[in-house]
């Protein structure tokens, strides 16, 4: 029989990872509570044109990297290949911006077809946070903020470092675009095949490349900042200003753009050198006129996301404590004595194992090599009595006590 393997690009979670994946997913839940953000699920799979239109044409992820697909009513739908465009489309559609700014988080899965490799995956995991409604620049350092406290919470802030930059409005990114272009357009043949497919599409993007030559080229490239206007200069110095007095230390990085079309004025990434060419934890930014653009009314709009298992690469283990005790039932006679003293135990909370062996040495090897404090022993002897043989595997001693002593010593 043909051994049936997982497809490519994707990856199973149990053990000491989906430990880390738990961890990570309850420290957001948690500081997501104290920042005033509600939850929010929506379908893994969406409209085609949710994507194509609003991520832009010229977007890596519509050009080659979505899984789209029609069904039987001849609908395109795709798996959703980020997170932003769905939440502002349940916002929406579940009339949540009756009331702002509406704070909104979410975690799940993505997909996108891409070449795996370390830190990227065909289906990944990804936390969003988002708030519609304000352009008040303390909403885009609240997520910064927010982010920087998660990431102290994993004990990671320490190989991270904060990049951040303007994009300035819509109009200066039209500006700017059109300078790249004419810019790369005279280093053509120094650039990487990938890139040189930009100049005409994307040239913001170039800025982006992981090729060594092409950062070379962008270093030397124009710079946005030489196009801002007044007001876009007077919110990122706001920015950098509230930044400064809560302490984040961060380094102005004007060739960092995001991978998305929809992004303006305020852009930010979290990175660190642990993970090679998968440099970027959470990212995010200011993404103006989105939300009207979705069919909402007009607002403005600001997120960021971070990859769950980029974060589980960079986290040492988790301790996961065994359980307490094992229950070692001594013949299939006593099953049921055995299976009753279990369930007592698990309602007081006392986290238990049972092997379903009859055996007592190979059981209390087992408990052994699981460090396991205790070892609950029940046969015929402990039902005659009406008591428990309680064992203690770390000082060798054992003891007879009836359930409520047992109870006492194990809580």
């Amino acid at each position: 029989m043909i051994k049936i393997q997982p497809v490519r690009g994707t990856h199973d979670l149990f053990g000491d990872d989906l430990i880390k994946y738990k961890f990570i997913e309850k420290t957001i839940s948690i500081l997501a509570h104290y920042y005033d953000f509600d939850e929010i699920i929506t379908p893994i799979f969406e409209h085609s044109k949710l994507f194509e239109k609003h991520l832009g044409t010229n977007s890596d992820v519509v050009l080659k990297e979505m899984y789209s697909f029609e069904d039987r009513n001849k609908k395109r739908l795709t798996l959703r290949p980020e997170y932003t465009t769905p939440m502002i489309r349940a916002a929406i559609s579940n009339n949540l911006l009756n009331h702002l700014p509406a704070k909104l988080f979410s975690t799940g899965p993505m997909f996108r077809r891409e070449r795996p490799q370390k830190g990227r995956y065909r289906q990944f995991s990804q936390i969003n946070f988002e708030i519609f409604g304000t352009n008040d620049t303390h909403s885009d350092c609240e997520l910064i903020l927010l982010a920087n406290d998660f990431l102290k919470k994993l004990k990671l802030n320490k190989y991270i470092k904060l990049h951040l930059n303007s994009l300035g409005d819509p109009n200066t990114l039209q500006k700017y675009k059109k300078l790249l272009k004419d810019y790369f357009q005279k280093y053509h043949d120094d650039l990487s095949e990938e890139s040189k497919s930009k100049i005409k599409l994307n040239p913001l993007r170039i800025l982006d490349s992981k090729d060594r030559n092409d950062i070379e080229i962008s270093n030397s490239a124009p710079k946005i900042n030489t196009l801002y206007t007044k007001e876009a200069i007077k919110n990122f110095d706001s920015i950098q200003q509230t930044l400064i007095d809560s302490g984040i230390v961060f380094q102005k990085d004007h060739n960092l753009v995001r991978g998305l079309d929809y992004y303006c004025h305020t852009v930010f990434e979290f990175k660190t050198d642990k993970l090679g060419s998968q440099n970027t934890i959470i990212g995010g930014g200011r993404y103006d006129g989105l939300i009207r653009s979705l069919g909402g009314p007009d607002l403005p709009g600001v997120g960021w996301a971070g990859g769950i298992e980029r974060l589980m690469m960079m986290i040492d283990h988790i301790k996961n404590d065994p359980p307490l005790i094992q229950l070692i039932i001594l013949d299939e006679k006593s099953k049921n004595y055995g299976l009753e003293i279990l369930s007592k135990l698990r309602k007081h909370k006392i986290k238990c194992r049972h092997t379903y062996k009859y055996n007592l040495k190979k059981s209390l090897k087992l408990a052994n090599d699981s460090k396991i404090k205790y070892a609950l022993i029940v046969g015929e002897n402990e039902i005659t009595i009406n008591k428990y043989t309680l064992k203690d595997l770390v000082k060798g001693t054992q003891k007879s006590l009836e359930l409520n002593e047992l109870i006492k010593v194990l809580k």
